[in-house]
């Protein structure tokens, strides 16, 4: 459709414009996108921004070498301009024998219809505020919250587009809407905040605005008055809210370019345990509606669902096409990039399957421990596997949640968290990046 397409005979003009300034083959990808955005605080809009923005990237390759560039000028000048200027970095750059552009039986031949385009007319700047309002107005509503910091609201459209100088030329476009807000509780020095949020590729698909705000206000409640937690070892409980964070960490352990440099606490473990059994990581970039859904990769590649992670035992990487080539291994079709940087491999919609016991059970089986539902700050080492975060959350003492704690530290070794990891069954898809909440067992935890 040319609706998810508009810029196809720019990106096929910069590639002629490129072949003509001697390029050996070239890449153009181009980005457009729409945003409306509003800001609400105690029923009154304060903030209402539209934005429209348009770039083209050109990468050249003369030989082994190769370079980037962008530009917001689609004028054939502008365009023939920055032909000539790649092509001539690209004389001047080292060569580099890992970048290519993909062979054409890895390119992908059909592109899915993902359903990432939301047909329903945008929403006006009124839509938008009545959204952030009704959500704003329920969680004030909630005996107890004193205030609000703001409500906000915001939808939006991106399209992406992909040609290359061997044949490969598509593009998609994918919508977006999205609501949250933070609410204040308390007075004085006693004042406690928490949020709430959610978004969704269709908007109808977005969670009901009372129900996100009343689910904000009982977060900001339940941190009402918070005391000091303990210091020793202890099972950790991450609230789903949070798990999602170890889950990036881990990805960012099994990219290609940190193990191509042998920087990675998992270096060398494909094919070993590496979580617990029954960890199963799903990344699926074909996923219906998905937030982080793409039908090709940003080297146009073909993109499939994959197994990371299958009962503990790492399965699969993250690979663009220089990484794999570093690693003398086959691309895995997760390749993202922007108008003027090389391509870096990155997970799409990805997830840690669901346990069989629910949060509630969990918190039922440990005596004494920590339910986090809050992290700050990081000291993680990726080379290492030494983590250490600030986070709040709250007290369990003979298998209840006993009293909202803050200001603690909790530390390890994501090597041995990830092997004492267990799922519980509140998985819901709610970032692209989720996870049901995880147990941690014998994390140190400390007060400040």
């Amino acid at each position: 459709m040319t609706e998810h397409d508009p810029d196809k005979a720019v990106r096929e003009k910069l590639l002629s414009f490129a072949r003509q300034a001697g390029a050996d083959g070239a890449d153009v990808i181009a980005m457009r996108a729409q945003n409306l955005d509003v800001s609400v605080r105690k029923g009154a809009l304060e903030d209402a921004v539209r934005s429209e923005s348009f770039g083209i990237g050109l990468r050249v390759f003369r030989g082994a070498r190769h370079a980037y560039g962008s530009s917001a000028d689609a004028s054939d000048d502008g365009l023939r301009k920055l032909a000539v200027q790649v092509a001539a970095m690209a004389e001047a750059v080292p060569p580099d024998e890992f970048s290519v552009l993909a062979d054409s039986d890895l390119l992908a031949k059909n592109v899915s219809d993902l359903d990432l385009y939301d047909p329903a007319e945008m929403l006006s700047v009124q839509g938008l505020s009545d959204m952030a309002r009704r959500a704003e107005a329920a969680a004030l509503a909630v005996a107890g919250i004193t205030n609000s910091d703001g409500a906000h609201a915001g939808q939006g459209v991106h399209w992406i587009g992909l040609s290359t100088s061997n044949g490969f030329s598509s593009a998609y476009a994918h919508s977006g809407t999205h609501l949250s807000l933070s609410m204040i509780a308390g007075t004085g020095d006693s004042m406690e905040t928490d949020h709430a949020g959610a978004q969704a590729t269709y908007a109808s698909d977005v969670e009901d605005a009372a129900i996100i705000g009343v689910r904000a206000a009982e977060r900001t409640m339940a941190r009402l008055n918070p005391r000091t937690g303990k210091t020793g070892r202890f099972p950790v409980l991450f609230d789903r809210r949070v798990a999602s964070s170890l889950l990036r960490s881990l990805t960012r352990g099994v990219s290609g370019p940190r193990l191509a440099k042998g920087t990675s606490f998992l270096q060398g473990r494909l094919g070993q345990a590496i979580c617990a059994p029954g960890i199963t990581i799903i990344d699926d970039p074909l996923k219906k509606r998905g937030v982080r859904s793409n039908p090709f990769d940003g080297e146009g590649l073909a993109v499939s669902r994959k197994v990371i992670v299958e009962n503990g035992v790492l399965s699969s990487l993250f690979l663009d096409l220089r990484s794999a080539r570093r690693l003398n291994m086959a691309p895995t079709g997760h390749a993202t990039r922007g108008l003027s940087s090389p391509p870096s491999p990155s997970p799409s919609n990805i997830w840690i399957e669901a346990g069989p016991q629910t949060r509630d059970q969990m918190i039922k089986d440990i005596g004494e421990g920590f339910l986090i539902t809050d992290l700050m700050g990081a000291s993680i080492s990726l080379s290492t596997g030494d983590y250490s975060r600030g986070a709040s959350g709250f007290w369990i003492e003979n298998g209840e949640i006993a009293y909202p704690v803050a200001e603690m530290t909790i530390a390890g070794n994501l090597k041995d968290m990830l092997m004492s990891m267990t799922p519980a069954s509140d998985l819901e898809f709610r970032d692209g990046v989720d996870s049901p909440s995880l147990r941690v067992d014998g994390m140190t935890v400390a007060t400040r």
